[in-house]
């Protein structure tokens, strides 16, 4: 389990990473288009890219730090038995149910994207979609490592209370 929250924790570390560059890259895309009529596809599509990896990979990273959206205005006045056994519930009937079938889903999406070769339609865009599009699965992967640790975990806390 410190395997799958280390991992987890240095995914999150990734993503504030590549968050950077994301502003950098949007900030850079920005002054050349207007201060200079200039641009690039390719540089707009990146930036795309680079928030998917943002969001994508910020999801098992917010579901680490407890941050993810829930009704706090119930669950802050549950025990802390009670928000265990929420936090359980909503692990194992939740999370990892909508992740194996994002998993399922998202393999088949990704063979059918390389194996067509997929790029951008738009000229002087990027080349393998399916790179892209592997984070998918990838990040729903990593999202239920973290709620299967997430379950154990608050089952450990239920059961010693």
């Amino acid at each position: 389990m410190k395997l799958i929250d280390k991992t987890i924790k240095y995914l999150g570390y990734f993503t504030a990473f590549i968050l950077v560059l994301l502003v950098l890259l949007v900030v850079y895309d920005a002054t050349v288009r207007y201060l200079f009529s200039g641009g690039s596809v390719a540089l707009q599509e990146l930036e795309w890219h680079l928030f998917d990896i943002v969001i994508l990979f910020g999801i098992a990273y917010t579901l680490r730090e407890n941050a993810h959206v829930r009704v706090d205005i119930f669950y802050a006045s549950f025990s802390d038995k009670t928000k265990a056994l929420v936090n359980i519930i909503s692990s194992l009937f939740f999370i990892l149910p909508f992740s194996f079938l994002i998993i399922y889903i998202g393999i088949d999406f990704v063979s059918m994207s390389y194996l067509q070769n997929e790029a951008s339609s738009n000229p002087g865009g990027l080349e393998y979609r399916f790179l892209v599009k592997a984070l998918m699965p990838l990040s729903f992967i990593f999202l239920s490592l973290g709620a299967i640790k997430e379950a154990k975990t608050n089952f450990d806390i239920w059961r010693a209370l």
